[in-house]
This record gives C-alpha cells, structure tokens and sequence, in this order.
C-alpha cells in the first residue's frame, strides 16, 4: 500500500557527543581495523542538525520522492572548516537512507530532476577531529531527523543496522547514553550507571586525524590488557572518584606521540584538581572529571589560558533528541 504524500515539514535534532571512559585495544583484526573493547558514555556538547522538506510548488505525492535534491549546509561555529559533501558523515548517512527508501537518484545526481528539496542543516559545536565523535553524531542526527521527516518509519534496530555501515561510533551515537563496545565498535550493549557526572572539556583548535593516531599506536604502542571493570564498577555505583581513578585510553600515547604539548595540558587538568584526566578518544581533546558542577565549573576557569576552548559538560547525555523546529 502506497504511503500517504509527504506534508511541508522541518524536523530538528539536537546530539551530544561522547567520550571513552574506557578505551583498550586488543590488536589488529584480519581486515586491518583494530580490535576494540571500550565504553562509551554520552556528553552535553550538542550539536544540532535540521531538517526541512522545501516543496515550493512542487507535487508532494510519494512518487516525486525518487526526483528529491539533497542540500546540505553546515555553520561551523567555533568548530573549523566542515566539508559539505561527500566527504561529510552526515552526508554518506543522508545518501544511505535515500538509497534504503528509494529516494532521490542512485547516483545522487538530483539536480537532474525538478523534485522537492530535502534541505538539512548542520549547526556545529562539538570540535571536529577531537576525540568526541563529532561526525558520528551528525551523521547518526541525519538518520534520527530525515526518517522522522521522510516518514520512513524505520525503528532503532534498523537503524542501528545502517548506521554500521557508516562508522564505528554511529551506530552508539544513533542510541546514546553508556555503552560496552567490542570489535571495531559496532557491537554495542548498554551499560547499568546511576547518577550523572561532570567534566570540563579542554578543547584544541589543531585537530587530530583518527587513522593518523592509530597508525603511529601501531608503530609506538602495544595493547596494555587493562580491562574495563573498574569503570564498569564505578559506573554502577555512581563513584565519581573511583571513575576518575579508572579512566583509561590506549590511545593516548599515540595522541601524546603527535601532539606533544598534550602531556602538559593533560598535567594541567589534574594539577587544577580534576579527580581524573584523559586524551578523549583519539584526541586532541582532553576531558577531566568534576566532583559536581561547581568543581568542574571552576576547573574550567582555570584552564581558560591552557586551552584554546574550554568547556563545562555533564553526562550520561542521552541520545538524539527531536526538538522543535
């Protein structure tokens, strides 16, 4: 049965970003990805993706669907230079969506065609190449937003399934809150945690490639073994101190190889008085845990000279979030 016309309509979603509270690497798979085990935990610095379904006169009967346009912008913020195509994760998602429910050309040649126009908007504000799964989250956010717009109907699992064809975080980023990660990441279950945490976030402007950092932990480093269960424990218990005590990224060597000045930064953190400090993922971002707000809040004034920018985030943060457009 043939679905109803698609109605004029924006839809807006807000996502957050994550941090590894746990990040071990077991080794280097057959297919030469590495070989995770990690646990992943959602933080308040969102960014935020819209959107709109421009018909301006044009048919909106679900046949005109296979003639959509795509159009993508982006407003980098305080984020850097974005790309605004293919090379955009938000992007690759928006096409995989569009090829699942026969919208818009194979090809992605659109412009060929006098259809409707799918108009999504990135607003950005998570750091780009940071540690922080910044295009991970955009690109689970486009998901989120073009099947609520598109009416597409497809349920979590599905799109989960999708989003693991795209990268290693979305699939998290498509759920958020705490989860244990195996594999490449793609293997996700959700983690027991009670209270919430806060963190100052210690953000630098030079950004950090991830294959670049796993390629010099290839060269430099060797998996530590170290397993997740003291920060499982601690999540489960709501131990802020213990969490800090636990935090652990195999990768950090690799980001501190690179970027040097990271140890110094790192050192600052915990010399301000974080209960613990860490490179974010593969860097160059850097997260301290807070006692509470008030203690991450004055962290956060005092590292203002040791980062380009600072930030004041809570987690678990949740997932995508459709909010008003």
């Amino acid at each position: 049965m043939e679905r109803e016309a698609m109605p004029a309509a924006a839809v807006r979603v807000r996502v957050p970003s994550k941090v590894n509270l746990f990040l071990g690497i077991r080794g280097v798979r057959d297919d030469g990805y590495h070989e995770l085990v990690t646990v992943l935990q959602t933080v308040s610095l969102h960014d935020t993706v819209t959107a709109r379904l421009d018909l301006d006169g044009r048919t909106a009967h679900p046949a005109s669907r296979r003639f959509m346009h795509l159009d993508f912008t982006a407003d980098n913020g305080a984020a850097g230079e974005l790309p605004v195509d293919e090379g955009n994760l938000a992007v690759r998602a928006a096409r995989a969506l569009m090829a699942h429910c026969g919208i818009g050309s194979a090809d992605g040649q659109e412009q060929d065609h006098d259809g409707p126009v799918t108009r999504l908007h990135l607003a950005k504000r998570i750091p780009i190449a940071a540690g922080m799964a910044g295009g991970s989250a955009d690109a689970a956010a486009a998901l989120v937003a073009l099947n609520a717009l598109w009416q597409a109907e497809l349920d979590g699992a599905a799109l989960r399934e999708m989003a693991a064809e795209l990268g290693a975080d979305v699939p998290f980023c498509v759920g958020g809150g705490t989860a244990l990660a195996t594999g490449v990441g793609t293997s996700t279950a959700q983690v027991l945690t009670r209270g919430s945490y806060h963190w100052v976030v210690g953000v630098s402007n030079e950004p950090l490639a991830t294959p670049e950092v796993y390629r010099a932990y290839d060269r430099i480093a060797a998996p530590s073994g170290i397993e997740p269960d003291a920060v499982l424990q601690a999540l489960r218990t709501g131990d802020a101190e213990a969490l800090g005590a636990a935090l652990h990224n195999d990768l950090q060597a690799a980001a501190f190889h690179l970027r040097p000045a990271l140890v110094a930064r790192r050192e600052a953190v915990l010399d301000a008085g974080a209960l613990g400090a860490m490179v974010s993922g593969s860097g160059p971002t850097i997260v301290g845990l807070a006692r509470d707000l008030m203690h991450a809040r004055r962290l956060a004034a005092a590292l203002e000279d040791v980062f380009d920018r600072v930030e004041v985030a809570v987690s678990p943060a949740g997932g995508p979030e459709l909010v008003e457009a």
